[in-house]
């Protein structure tokens, strides 16, 4: 066909297969799906690598704790060597979990993540519990909390040694908030190189600690290291709560099997960015933490408000400016892993029919899912200027470790209910086992060691359940309700989508 004739029938708003043309260029089936100039279905590409998906998980799991406050640990287990020994088996244990996962990736290639899996195992009305909760409490404070600690580090050396105003701290954070959603709106292939950038500062500034604090060590700095596991500060009570803090700090190895879809050869790149990334990260965590004791001792360690920065200060001097900034990066690598990968169980659930259907559409040209990307940050905001999101979080910590336990054990449960599924990277089942019962556990010592707000927390998330028969299983929704829905936008309509389409065009 000529670029006459095809002009021509564009301008007739038919193409040469009968579908219709819009102004743009786009292309409408007649299901309604969106397609380009070339008669291709609009959808996420597979853009994320190995590289790629080292960093996503590598940049999720690192973020202020162990720059700021990695005291929890040694402040539970009682000594130097058991903190270190709780590091180390903490590792072992989230590389467990997240071994596990890369089972349940390569064997269901959906992207979503925990609700994808439970949706498969346990069905529509589980997953939408877990959607329910993550929507409107748990990811809006976790956003909330983690840009805070970037609008605090960033502003902290134009304020030294003065205090920073709140205000300040909460305008600075809604505008990285905003960029972050703008990045991930705009490009995927920009949110995957600035990823990648953003871990190696992180693991920059972890290797500024690690390096003169072997230097320290290999001079003979051991002081601290003496009577390294003696035993009479160490409690068994204690034990598990710092593993509760262990396992809390590794939290994040989850988040490529959110993007699975768009991961190139996910049989091979997902189990392979796992372990490495799980090496690496456990790997600094231990060595940072031996860095810090060869120059503060566990008093000195627990007494101190930023960890880094003490550090900074006894061995660099002037240099400790610099690590408000890298924590702050830190931060800002934490927030962008964690609002693309978050996008997509949106795009998977909106997909499933239990979120609207404009959060599963895909922008034509920049082939992101803006809608699904767009979804958190008015709630984000909310959070950060009126939540009382600290205790927010309280609540909802428990349910963390619920509903990867409960994914885990349906990884078990799929062994025996689904033989023949097909398995491209199968774990020895001693490893789910072992997982599953420590995520039972942790939420055991949640209801025990906090009873009142974990009981909270369980509220809150059992009122998904008249919220999944009001919005998912009625068909024939009371009139009044669906005028407040198709007010509101969240009737399964694209009119939304159009008109972000149209901003962004």
């Amino acid at each position: 066909m000529t670029k006459k004739s095809a002009s021509a029938q564009k301008d007739g708003r038919v193409a040469a297969n009968g579908h219709k043309v819009s102004p743009n260029g786009t292309l409408s089936d007649g299901s309604g799906k969106l397609q380009d100039g070339d008669d291709r279905k609009v959808g996420l590409g597979k853009k994320v690598t190995l590289l790629r998906g080292i960093a996503i998980i590598i940049g999720t799991i690192i973020g202020a704790g162990i720059f700021i406050s990695p005291k929890g640990i040694l402040k539970h287990s009682g000594s130097v060597g058991m903190s270190l020994i709780v590091w180390i088996a903490c590792g072992v244990l989230s590389l467990f979990g997240a071994l596990s996962y890369a089972e349940l990736g390569t064997s269901i290639k959906k992207s979503g993540g925990h609700y994808t899996y439970i949706m498969e195992t346990f069905g529509p009305q589980m997953a939408f519990i877990r959607l329910w909760v993550d929507l409107i409490a748990i990811r809006p404070a976790a956003m909330a909390v983690i840009s805070l600690a970037f609008g605090q580090y960033i502003l902290e050396p134009l304020f030294m040694p003065c205090h920073i105003p709140p205000m300040a701290i909460k305008l600075t954070t809604a505008i990285g908030i905003t960029s972050i959603m703008y990045l991930n709106s705009m490009s995927v292939t920009w949110t995957a190189r600035i990823q990648i950038v953003l871990t190696c500062s992180k693991l920059l500034a972890i290797a500024i600690i690690i390096v003169p604090g072997m230097y320290q060590l290999f001079k003979g700095e051991t002081r601290n290291f003496e009577n390294a596991f003696e035993l009479s500060n160490v409690k068994l009570s204690g034990m598990p709560l710092a593993f509760y803090s262990g396992m809390y700090a590794y939290a994040g190895w989850f988040y490529l099997n959110f993007v699975t879809e768009e991961v190139e050869n996910p049989e091979r790149t997902v189990p392979l960015a796992i372990c490495i990334s799980m090496a690496i990260v456990t790997t600094c965590y231990v060595l940072t933490n031996v860095a810090y004791y060869t120059v503060m001792s566990a008093e000195e360690l627990l007494a101190s408000d930023a960890v880094a920065v003490t550090f900074a200060e006894k061995l660099m001097g002037k240099f400790s400016i610099a690590v408000p900034v890298f924590v702050a990066l830190s931060c800002y690598g934490s927030m962008n892993g964690g609002t693309f990968a978050l996008s997509r169980m949106f795009y998977v659930a909106s997909r499933e029919g239990q979120l609207p259907e404009v959060l599963s559409m895909v922008h034509i040209r920049r082939h992101t899912p803006l809608a699904a990307v767009l979804i958190l940050y008015p709630m984000t905001i909310l959070q950060l200027f009126v939540g009382d999101i600290y205790s927010l979080l309280n609540f909802m910590s428990f349910l963390r470790w619920l509903f990867i336990g409960v994914v885990v054990l349906g990884l078990i449960y799929h062994r025996y209910t689904k033989p023949d599924l097909p398995r491209p990277f199968k774990v020895p089942l001693f490893i789910p086992v072992v997982f599953c019962l420590t995520c039972f556990f942790m939420v055991f010592l949640s209801l025990y060691s906090d009873p009142v707000n974990t009981g909270i927390g369980f509220a809150i998330s059992l009122t998904g359940i008249p919220a999944y028969y009001m919005f998912i299983k009625f068909n024939r929704r009371p009139k009044w309700l669906q005028r407040a829905l198709g007010k509101s936008g969240l009737t399964k309509t694209g009119c939304f989508y159009i008109v972000i389409l149209n901003a962004c065009h």
